[in-house]
């Protein structure tokens, strides 16, 4: 039975139908009511025609109207789910973390615990609330989920952290080129909160790199391939010297993938010789081609003194005549050094340098003329100053600006003194601009050298996505497997955003992964109760997001039928 419209002639006619078969078969329609002109029916006396069917079959009362739940957001944790499936994780989690005596679905909670590092970070806590009021994650059910089992989750994580490590290698693994790869190194510092010591604590004070000063926090390492995927990750305590975290990173490495050939690129602050030593013992121990290039710390520029000395008039001249950074190479330490100058930049540098000087000159004309003043009979306002007392203002001046090798306070005087020594100042010029690197490949030109290295910078991007989007920081857990299992969850969301971000390049979209979720998260899934009955369905996407989902090389979600 259904509800047909008829015309006859200007008019539309509102009737009640029924389908049926006569004695021979045939499929035929008969007019059980006329329900009046359509143009003549008002929105009540539909009302009324409605009510009246849903009374005669006993559907009545207010609980036949709709209830409409609350609206969850579900688009970008479709495309997420997609793509966690698409990259094995799934399953290759699920092996890893079978458990007959556990309750609930381990990696059904760890993917819940990822996708909100990319959707909306939260603590813990923040993340059950999130999952149970804001969004509807593909497989998960939050209805029954609690606290302690998110907790359980992260516990299982580290309980199995060798299975787990080697199964996410295992997807990755595909990905990677198992004839040359080249790594990227680095070391940032994570903020934790709490004072509590515990056993074996990751949290440590030391000088950190978000903030101008010591913090307590704890040390992560990431390994990166050159086509910016994150592969490896370490957890150190918050004081661990950088110099000593190269050689485990690359020994584990180099235990999970079967490479023939690594280029390892770090940063400043792992050159060191004990360093250069290890990577090449660790070649011949392993029977392997295990190749570097490293940074030279700034602090350590002054070793450079005498070769910069050498090189920088030919490093000037190349820069002069063709307008653009130089590099030329020469020996250190009887390994190979490779030197770019860049002009603008030393140009900055020196400026900024000079700017200090002069302020610091005029810092000890100031001290002086008051000092004067005073042993003339004429002090001025304030308290009385001494030679001691304007040694210390100007040498703390000194050491802010970091100038203590060109700019002297002889502290040992009886009287107020200074010097700026000029062929310091020169040297410190001379250095101006320049990047030094140290490295065991012998194959590239020095241009290729400097290129490798400047795409460590990807990294450090990479850090700002973990510190900004993926929010890592702070960090409230104390015991050090907590910790290591967020550092965890954090690094696969990082793996996550990257491969969203290489895939929305080589489409050649203009969206960012931050932009293409924000844009997917409109899609919001829907529940409605009607007459006893449950429905479910979720917003039409538009036509951008059916492109946004094609860019991403992932389904669009069908709607049910």
């Amino acid at each position: 039975m259904y509800v047909r419209v008829v015309r006859s002639g200007p008019r539309r006619y509102v009737r009640l139908v029924e389908g049926y078969r006569d004695a021979s078969g045939r499929v035929k329609q008969r007019t059980v009511a006329n329900l009046g002109r359509a143009d003549q029916l008002s929105d009540a006396e539909v009302d009324g025609i409605i009510d009246g069917l849903q009374r005669a079959v006993g559907r009545s009362g207010a609980d036949d109207a709709p209830e409409f739940q609350r609206a969850r957001a579900f688009g970008d944790l479709w495309a997420l789910h997609q793509l966690w499936q698409e990259l094995g994780l799934d399953e290759a989690l699920r092996r890893a973390l079978r458990s007959s005596k556990r309750g609930f679905d381990a990696e059904a909670l760890v993917r819940a615990m990822v996708f909100n590092r990319l959707a909306s970070p939260r603590s813990k806590r923040g993340v059950l609330d999130w999952l149970q009021e804001d969004v509807s994650v593909p497989g998960v059910d939050a209805d029954q989920l609690h606290h302690e089992q998110l907790l359980r989750a992260m516990d299982a994580l580290m309980s199995h952290a060798g299975r787990v490590e080697e199964a996410i290698a295992a997807q990755l693994k595909p990905l990677l080129d198992q004839e040359l790869s080249v790594v990227f190194w680095d070391l940032t510092t994570i903020r934790v909160h709490g004072e509590r010591e515990v056993a074996d604590d990751l949290r440590r004070y030391g000088h950190s790199k978000d903030v101008d000063g010591v913090d307590r926090q704890f040390a992560l390492g990431v390994v990166q391939t050159a086509e910016g995927l994150p592969i490896a990750h370490e957890v150190f305590e918050g004081n661990v010297a950088e110099t000593r975290t190269l050689a485990p990173m690359l020994r584990r490495l180099l235990s999970r993938f079967p490479l023939k050939r690594v280029v390892v690129v770090a940063d400043r602050g792992l050159l060191s010789l004990d360093n250069v030593d290890t990577l090449e013992t660790l070649a011949e121990q392993e029977g392997l081609a295990v190749d570097y290039i490293l940074a030279v710390p700034a602090r350590r520029y002054a070793e450079f003194t005498d070769l910069m000395a050498e090189l920088h008039p030919q490093l000037e001249e190349q820069a002069s005549a063709s307008g653009e950074e130089s590099v030329t190479e020469a020996t250190w330490q009887g390994r190979r050094l490779v030197v770019a100058h860049n002009p603008e930049r030393a140009a900055e540098q020196s400026a900024v340098r000079r700017h200090k000087v002069h302020r610091l000159d005029q810092l000890g004309e100031v001290l002086a003329r008051r000092l004067d003043s005073q042993d003339a009979g004429r002090p001025g306002r304030g308290r009385r100053s001494t030679d001691r007392s304007a040694h210390r203002r100007f040498h703390q001046q000194v050491v802010r600006n970091r100038l203590s090798s060109i700019v002297k306070a002889d502290l040992g005087a009886e009287n107020f003194r200074y010097d700026i020594d000029d062929e310091a100042w020169a040297a410190a010029e001379r250095l101006d601009g320049k990047l030094l690197l140290v490295t065991s490949l012998q194959a590239y030109e020095a241009s290729e050298i400097v290129d490798r290295y400047r795409a460590l910078a990807d990294i450090e991007r990479g850090f700002r996505v973990l510190k900004s989007d993926i929010q890592i920081a702070p960090v409230y857990h104390r015991l050090p497997d907590r910790i290591r299992a967020h550092a965890l969850i954090c690094f696969l969301a990082l793996v996550l955003h990257r491969v969203l971000r290489h895939r929305l390049k080589a489409a050649g979209s203009s969206y960012s992964p931050e932009r293409a979720l924000r844009t997917l998260r409109r899609i919001q899934r829907h529940k409605v109760r009607l007459a006893g009955q449950d429905y479910e369905g979720f917003t039409k996407p538009s036509q951008e997001q059916l492109e946004l989902f094609g860019e991403l090389g992932v389904e669009a979600p069908q709607r049910p039928a």
